[in-house]
């Protein structure tokens, strides 16, 4: 019993402290980059065309969980890719996209897994500038029911085309004559 309380007790009462303390922490950390979310918003809009291609870079280059949070964000991919949000947000920090060094830091004091709001904010910034690939996803469903033997959907009729009003060819004739 001394044993437990001198020894096991306080590294257990440590672990549930640390946990709040980042709680605690990014909660403050939130708040601020709440705060500064509408100007982040609108230096995001003036840097728009340059920040893209640079965007894109950094995008291509990352791993398929990070293009797959940036597509589509959840709060299980934040715990489980927390070292490769952190790492693609010192990539974005680095070619000064707004709010990534703020979140980036924020990140590495508390852990991602607390950050999704700002994350996300970051993420959906970043995917507004990606291309589309809607094209691409389209052929490649064509593709698919044509290898599984399914039929293709039938083709919109073009809309009928009405003959021109007897009035309307009076006043092309006399436009001719």
């Amino acid at each position: 019993m001394d044993y437990w309380k001198s020894k096991v007790a306080p590294k257990i009462k440590k672990i549930f402290e640390k946990s709040g303390t980042k709680k605690a922490a990014a909660a403050e950390l939130c708040k601020t980059f709440e705060d500064s979310k509408e100007e982040y918003g609108k230096d995001f809009e003036e840097k728009k065309t340059e920040l893209q291609p640079r965007v894109v870079e950094i995008y291509e280059a990352s791993s398929t969980e990070i293009k797959a949070l940036v597509k589509d964000p959840k709060d299980t991919g934040l715990k489980k890719n927390s070292a490769a949000i952190h790492k693609f947000l010192d990539e974005l920090a680095k070619s000064d996209f707004p709010g990534s060094k703020a979140v980036s830091e924020a990140c590495s004091k508390v852990g991602a897994a607390y950050l999704s709001a700002p994350v996300f904010f970051v993420f959906e910034k970043v995917s507004s500038l990606l291309p589309e690939e809607k094209k691409e996803e389209a052929v490649a469903t064509e593709e698919d029911t044509k290898k599984n033997g399914e039929a293709e959907p039938p083709a919109a009729e073009p809309a009928a085309v009405e003959p021109p009003k007897p009035e309307e060819k009076t006043a092309e004739a006399a436009a001719k004559a």
